[in-house]
């Protein structure tokens, strides 16, 4: 019988990009949808070790952990450690909602100097470093798909995209990544 607590990642092993872009797919990592009222945040902010963020388009960031946030009550927190973030949030005391998304998303990232080039192809924000500083995040969308976008550094974001769209987001980024190359 098949275990099925250990699934294949999406995308294992693919890399794409062009001689400006690097396409990689992120390792595994545990991430939560949590959802709170401003009166939990302190709570929550020191059972996760980091301050969740309250301010449109920001992140907050302590390790390999990161909260993003994507709305007024809605943050994504993302654990490249791999940490039970359900536990942990769970230990806050306060009232909040962390619904376990880790085996629903697929990360990519998208590197290099013609980064921000490859997703303004795709995403109808506007990337520039001066509209999306590093540290910036925000749910959006890639063509057709819904993505979590994260600016990890200047020249490197990080695509969180649900795992049935990944070929597609992936296909499309590698796509606009042979055109940024040019």
């Amino acid at each position: 019988m098949a275990n099925v607590a250990i699934r294949k990642l999406a995308l294992a092993g693919r890399l794409g990009g062009s001689a400006t872009v690097r396409l990689t797919t992120a390792p595994a990592a545990s991430r939560v949808a949590l959802r709170a009222p401003a009166e939990s945040l302190a709570a929550l902010s020191s059972a996760l070790g980091l301050s969740v963020p309250t301010t449109p388009k920001t992140s907050s960031r302590a390790g390999a952990r990161s909260a993003l946030w994507l709305g007024p009550d809605e943050w994504l927190v993302v654990d490249e450690a791999g940490a039970d973030l359900v536990a942990l949030s769970s230990g806050a005391g306060a009232l909040h909602s962390a619904t376990d998304v880790s085996h629903r998303n697929v990360a990519i990232i998208v590197s290099g100097p013609g980064a921000e080039a490859t997703l303004s192809a795709g995403c109808p924000q506007d990337l520039s470093l001066s509209s999306f500083p590093v540290g910036a995040a925000s749910r959006t969308v890639f063509g057709k798909a819904e993505i979590v976008l994260f600016r990890k550094e200047e020249d490197a974001f990080r695509v969180e995209c649900w795992r049935s769209f990944s070929d597609y987001v992936f296909g499309l980024l590698n796509e606009a990544a042979e055109d940024a190359g040019h």
